[in-house]
């Protein structure tokens, strides 16, 4: 019940539209309870009456039939419209909501969240799982609610008419009432687990589709049609047990719904053969059975909609569950002026509570517009070292400065703001190549995109493509080659124009010439900025103004390119051998 009360936050703000709706459903609903009482009133009123002529008889029945059509062709059509659309507009707006504040939420998590979750699950569940929570809204606070009212309704006519013929009606009312409970209790859980089995498949998929280069490049179609059988088919397993259980509640409640009325028209027929009720009221009474069991039905399909929603619900809310690891703390200051001097004070740091340190006890003072570079062989911790100055993860312990304050004291989303980072596989939307520039700078002019991509080498690559800067790129840059992304990617920091600089392997995976002019790129954007460069070819980085070789976490070496040469060490070494393989 916990989900539900906090979904109840979100329908909170449109309440008066659905107590709109269900005023405006009530009058839908009651209209054709009339029916009934129309075809008493014909039955014993008018074709049985006896004191009335014939044409006395055709007036008051063509009175009353025109009366009754004006009500249903010309209100209740009004009626059903907007009764349909506050509903739909409603339920839309809250699942808007919801959604709006799931993104935001999506932003909030951390990249360890990201590092353990597939991407296809958490859109399952801002897609799917939201999506089924509308019907809570529509069902639940809605539909229920009316057929609700429309059972009150008729049983309090159905009093007026006949009162033992009414207590006859109710007398399944008790078991219809058990079964609800005992079925749709289960049901809750098998929704549950078959919701979870379709994210994993989605998930897959989505995995799949992301990696289809990889599936057609290894030949490994068949392999991967058997893995997707697999997920696909526990999805098949628990939708078809779910379904199952579903089956029998609707078995079991639809006979006890099927056998009620055939006890009204039994007792009914005795009523009228000894004369202490009107065929006008056993017809009547007959069509009321209907206007009855009809919404008993429709609740036993409401229940079961209800039981999807909840699960559903419950997935939703335990997403949104999910601990920020990076967060602002209290008291937090907004990160403006910044310097760029960087201080490590004894930081150590690892991923996962049960891991190794990937950093041990590292110092480092790198003062502003110094251009250090981190260097050594794979493993040794300096992307994760460059990836605790943004704060994508915390230090586990020890401390960072940025111009003397520990950054964990700045709000996150300012101290971002002062850093630009070039990696090696920069993510680029499918949007145009202008849109990916401006992520730079959300609110750049035209003429600002251009003269960054200008600065980054870009500009005559652009030029060249079919809609210039309003090509589109493809998902994650795909029409773009490497090279282009990269400067597409330096082009965005030129606009963000920020005073920290962290390229991590920026230019490993391009070929000399697109090397040389993004080379040439991120020198001039390194100028007068306190830059990080994480490289693997140290041919890059001699003229960093200090050169720091890692290994294992902790610092083995550092000072300047000629220094580290003279020194014979751990650098000397491995740049004689990158030397020796050019």
């Amino acid at each position: 019940m916990d989900s539900i009360k906090r979904y109840l936050q979100f329908v909170k703000p449109y309440k008066w539209q659905i107590i709109g709706t269900l005023i405006i459903g009530i009058i839908k609903f009651t209209i054709p309870l009339l029916i009934p009482i129309l075809i008493k009133y014909v039955i014993d009123d008018i074709v049985g009456a006896k004191g009335l002529s014939a044409d006395e008889k055709t007036s008051q029945l063509l009175m009353i039939m025109g009366i009754m059509l004006v009500l249903f062709l010309l209100v209740r059509p009004p009626v059903e419209y907007y009764r349909q659309y506050f509903a739909q507009w409603t339920g839309n707006k809250i699942l808007y909501d919801l959604r709006d504040h799931l993104f935001s939420h999506i932003q909030r998590l951390s990249f360890k969240y990201y590092s353990n979750t597939r991407a296809g699950e958490v859109i399952s569940r801002v897609i799917n799982d939201v999506e089924q929570t509308k019907n809570f809204v529509i069902t639940g606070l809605m539909n229920l609610w009316l057929d609700a009212a429309t059972i009150v309704i008729a049983l309090s006519i159905m009093f007026t008419m006949d009162i033992s013929l009414t207590l006859v009606s109710l007398i399944a009312f008790p078991f219809y009432a058990f079964s609800v409970r005992y079925f749709f209790g289960r049901l809750r859980g098998l929704t549950r687990e078959r919701s979870q089995a379709l994210a994993e498949v989605q998930s897959h998929l989505h995995e799949r589709v992301q990696g289809m280069a990889v599936i057609k490049s290894f030949a490994v179609e068949d392999y991967e049609q058997k893995q997707f059988q697999e997920q696909n088919n526990n999805f098949l397993t628990k939708a078809l047990k779910q379904t199952s259980w579903n089956a029998k509640a609707f078995a079991v409640v639809n006979t006890i719904t099927d056998i009620s009325p055939l006890i009204i028209i039994g007792y009914a027929g005795l009523q009228v053969i000894e004369k202490d009720l009107t065929i006008g009221t056993m017809a009547a009474f007959i069509a009321y059975i209907d206007r009855l069991y009809g919404p008993l039905r429709r609740l036993v399909n409401s229940s079961t909609t209800l039981t999807q929603s909840i699960a559903s619900m419950d997935r939703v809310f335990e997403f949104m569950d999910e601990k920020y690891d990076i967060d602002d703390d209290p008291g937090a200051v907004p990160c403006n002026n910044v310097r760029g001097d960087i201080t490590f004070n004894n930081v150590s740091f690892r991923y996962e509570s049960d891991e190794d340190r990937v950093l041990r006890n590292l110092n480092l003072d790198i003062k502003t517009g110094e251009t250090v570079a981190l260097v050594g062989m794979s493993g040794g911790g300096k992307s994760s070292l460059v990836s605790l100055i943004p704060r994508f993860y915390d230090v586990t312990e020890g401390e960072i400065l940025l111009d003397g304050t520990d950054i964990r004291r700045f709000q996150v989303r300012s101290l971002r703001d002062n850093i630009g980072m070039v990696l090696q596989d920069n993510i680029l939307f499918s949007e145009s190549v202008k849109m990916n520039i401006k992520f730079g700078n959300p609110l750049a002019t035209d003429e600002e995109v251009i003269e960054a991509a200008k600065a980054a080498n870009a500009h005559e690559f652009i030029m060249k493509l079919p809609q210039g800067y309003d090509t589109r790129v493809g998902e994650r840059g795909v029409k773009l080659s490497g090279g282009q992304k990269q400067r597409v990617a330096i082009a965005r920091v030129f606009l963000k124009n920020p005073p920290i600089l962290i390229l991590d392997e920026a230019t490993s995976a391009l070929d000399l010439e697109s090397e040389h002019l993004i080379q040439e790129s991120l020198e001039i954007l390194a100028k007068d900025r306190t830059t990080f460069i994480v490289a693997h070819r140290l041919s890059t980085i001699t003229h960093a103004d200090r050169i720091i070789h890692m290994e294992h976490g902790e610092v083995v070496e550092m000072g300047t390119h000629e220094e580290l040469m003279a020194k014979q060490g751990h650098y000397y070494k491995l740049f004689q051998v990158q030397q020796l393989d050019q």
